[in-house]
């Protein structure tokens, strides 16, 4: 199963899964692609155990400048297995109570070049915090998110990342949108369909990030960390000990480009007649329970069907808002998900096929195709269907540009207030987009 190793964790507390550096700058590159400025004059805030042992915060220290940090948070919580075991912070702590992992925050507002040597080492860190205006503080209380201390600093705050405790996803997410921060963080695949966690995708408040969905993540554990009798993975990478964790993702509301890239798709017929997964069938099969056609996979999604599809919840890395449309999840991810499409006399919540049963499904709909309407009108006032193109002097101003050769657009840039909605949607050729990036 997908998440046995997160349910082995949750059942023995033991959730102290580090992110890996190479992971962090991977993802964190996208949104830097999309839009350069995503960091600019930002307070990070890393709740995130021991800022000694966080790669999170090490990231975002050693980027601080470039990405024109206004200020980085991190704070350490005292049922962390490794806080503050590597060294004593404070003058009062003797060696042999090193262990009692005291709580605390580091405040870093500014970064002066760093030693040849970078700061991923524990010297470095402490000549970060040499400089005054790098403040070390003891918390009164234990550093857990949910306590008045790290809510005040959530507060202050405007973009939280970090890799929550497994088993608190749910309630990170939550004291998250207690006060609309952006965040970057780190979930379980399957949390797509908690009950409080898909109706804000539905509503395009939270979405997937950019990389290592549904490949398997590597994380640290600390060294009393035990395997499963079953694991088969690497257990240490580059001298440290690593667990393997399947069904792993980013989650987000930081916006990046391939969430806006629409799928290349085939209508039905050519569907039918080229997947492997549709051999042998004349059509599409309909949900014994479900008013909707089951889809099995995101390539065979046919772009000349109008009606409700179902499709595994792992069409989510590819969804489009200016393309489809969420209308729900099957019943068995929650009462009243599936908006009015479940027969509720068949009074089986799971979707059907032919009476078997099929794994979590995902209700979508394709949006009305606002790039036909731009390419019809376009056509008939003879200039090209990118806006940008229709106003420029080049021989593009009346090129009609193919859908693969577009990406959609934002007009009013989402960070700047702009709705995820048809009537703020445009389709731009690839060369304005990535001009026009987050204005």
């Amino acid at each position: 199963m997908a998440n046995k190793n997160l349910a082995n964790a949750k059942k023995a507390k033991n959730d102290e899964f580090y992110t890996r550096f190479e992971d962090i700058n991977k993802e964190v590159q996208a949104y830097l692609e999309y839009d350069p400025d995503v960091f600019r004059g930002k307070i990070v805030l890393c709740p995130c155990d021991d800022p000694y042992e966080s790669n999170f915060f090490k990231f975002f220290a050693l980027m601080f400048n470039k990405l024109g940090l206004k200020k980085l948070i991190a704070t350490c919580f005292a049922g962390s297995p490794i806080a503050n075991t590597q060294l004593s912070l404070f003058d009062d702590e003797q060696v042999e109570n090193k262990t009692t992992r005291v709580p605390h925050k580091i405040e870093i507002t500014e970064v002066e070049e760093p030693p040849e040597s970078g700061l991923q080492g524990l010297e470095n860190i402490e000549w970060l915090l040499a400089n005054r205006k790098n403040v070390l503080t003891r918390l009164e209380g234990d550093g857990d998110f949910r306590s008045d201390e790290i809510t005040k600093l959530r507060d202050e705050a405007d973009i939280i990342v970090t890799n929550p405790p497994f088993s608190q996803f749910r309630d990170f997410v939550a004291w998250i949108f207690e006060v609309q921060k952006q965040f970057l963080i780190i979930g379980n695949m399957n949390a797509i369909t908690y009950k409080e966690i898909f109706p804000l995708i539905k509503e395009n408040k939270m979405w997937l990030g950019v990389t290592e969905f549904n490949k398997g993540m590597y994380f640290y554990v600390p060294d009393g960390f035990v395997y499963s009798p079953t694991y088969k993975f690497e257990r240490e990478i580059d001298g440290q000990k690593v667990n393997r964790v399947a069904g792993c993702c980013w989650f987000t509301n930081i916006d990046h480009g391939r969430r806006h890239k629409p799928l290349e798709l085939m209508t039905m017929e050519k569907n039918l007649k080229r997947s492997r997964e549709l051999k042998g069938k004349d059509s599409y099969d309909k949900y014994d329970n479900y008013d909707a056609i089951e889809v099995p996979s995101f390539i065979t999604i046919p772009d000349d069907y109008d009606g409700a599809m179902g499709v595994p919840i792992t069409f989510l890395d590819k969804y489009c808002p200016e393309q489809f449309e969420i209308l729900g999840a099957t019943e068995s991810e929650g009462k009243g998900f599936s908006k009015g499409l479940w027969d509720e006399t068949s009074k089986v919540s799971q979707a059907l096929v032919n009476g078997q049963k099929v794994y979590k499904r995902i209700f979508i709909k394709k949006v009305e195709h606002k790039n036909e309407k731009q390419t019809k009108s376009a056509k008939a006032d003879g200039v090209s269907n990118c806006p940008l193109c229709a106003i420029g002097n080049d021989a593009n101003k009346s090129k009609i540009w193919l859908i693969k050769e577009m990406d959609a657009d934002h007009v009013t840039a989402w960070s700047k207030g702009g709705v995820t909605d048809v009537s703020n949607c445009q389709m731009l050729c690839k060369v304005h987009n990535r001009a026009k990036g987050n204005k």
